[in-house]
């Protein structure tokens, strides 16, 4: 026999290896954003956007190009309803907003079934601060998004968008972003740039499932609503945005929680009602800053005392679950049927005791009158 030849296996130290590839994945994604506002700042990109802007403008007559002129000049654009207002109203709305800092946000609002598409107006106005956008038909947001680099805040809601671009990405100042009941299925890696997010929507979405690890960057979130979605499980990037305050996971198909969810130290509020939730982890007890915990009680059977007993939590515990309620309507009446042949067999066991009774009465009666004969 030949002599045995050994086989080095290496070993690695898994979470060494996620370490290093952060860092990584870190320093990519600085270098990205470098070369972003090198493009930025390049003179290039303001001269393309001119020509083009001159370039459009030589399209429209003169009514027209005097009002998207009006447009540009003003702080806020709503509906892009066109208003003719006299010089001194003018004047007086100019004093307003000195007056008030407040009314002189730049914001863009469009509102409306009847609008499918953008208005080709919005993409010169890259100063605007601010969109909402809710209940139109719109599908897709505009190619010309990632110009909008003073953007702080997207709000569409209740629209038909069935997808964020990875452009969006470039919203570096993007601090709230609210894309609930649309008909997205899927996030962009790239959202994960905005890291001075600060709120998150994305409920009623229906298709949503899962969110990319990219957004585990979102160190600044403090509030994430995904509801009313597909997810079976929390995202693994959720437990990684160390700033979350309010976590709102109702309406999914979650079964279980994970065990580390006290990594979340400083989560306020908690919505996990409208699950298949059946105990809830006992880690949930060391997060000092929770305050408030809504669960669905039908199938809940295991609560870590703590969370019950602890004067400062607010445990809230419904108990609307369509399925499970069936489920209890069915065992009740299980029950019924159960407890009806019972009684029925009950019943008859009676009668036949009473049979029997009878049968013994009649035999002794006979024996009886016999007796009496033979005398």
């Amino acid at each position: 026999m030949g002599l045995e030849r050994k086989v080095e296996v290496p070993v690695y130290d898994l979470s060494l290896m996620r370490g290093i590839w952060e860092v990584r994945v870190k320093k990519y994604r600085h270098k990205q954003k470098k070369e972003q506002e090198r493009v930025e700042k390049s003179a290039l990109a303001r001269i393309d956007q001119e020509w083009q802007y001159r370039i459009y403008c030589k399209t429209l007559k003169s009514n027209e190009r005097n009002l998207l002129h009006h447009y540009l000049e003003r702080s806020t654009l709503t509906d892009l309803q066109v208003h003719t207002d006299s010089d001194q109203q003018q004047d007086q709305e100019v004093q307003q907003d000195q007056k008030d800092p407040d009314q002189n946000k730049l914001t863009f609002q469009l509102e409306g079934d009847r609008w499918t598409d953008f208005p080709k107006e919005l993409q010169w106005m890259t100063y605007l601060r601010e969109w909402h956008v809710t209940g139109t038909k719109i599908r897709r947001l505009p190619d010309y998004l990632a110009l909008f680099t003073q953007l702080t805040v997207l709000e569409i809601p209740k629209n038909a968008i069935a997808e964020l671009p990875p452009e969006i990405g470039k919203l570096t100042l993007l601090r709230e972003l609210n894309v609930s009941y649309n008909r997205l299925s899927k996030v962009p890696p790239e959202l994960g740039n905005c890291e001075n997010l600060e709120r998150l929507e994305l409920a009623g979405n229906h298709n949503l499932s899962e969110l990319p690890f990219e957004l585990s960057s979102l160190k600044q979130l403090v509030h994430l609503d995904i509801a009313e979605n597909r997810f079976a499980s929390i995202p693994i990037c959720a437990l990684r945005m160390s700033s979350m305050q309010l976590l709102d996971l109702s309406n999914n198909s979650m079964t279980d929680l994970p065990q580390d969810m006290d990594r979340l130290e400083q989560l306020v509020t908690l919505f996990v009602h409208k699950n298949n939730l059946s105990y809830l982890p006992h880690c949930l007890s060391n997060i000092s800053t929770l305050k408030m915990i809504v669960v669905s009680g039908d199938e809940l059977t295991c609560i870590p005392t703590k969370l019950c007993s602890n004067p400062d939590i607010k445990f809230i515990r419904l108990y609307d679950n369509p399925a499970s309620a069936e489920k209890k309507k069915k065992e009740e009446e299980k029950k019924k049927k159960e407890k009806k042949q019972r009684w029925r067999e009950q019943r008859e066991e009676e009668r036949k005791d009473s049979r029997e009774k009878e049968f013994i009465e009649a035999y002794i009666s006979t024996l009886k009158d016999r007796g009496e004969t033979r005398s």
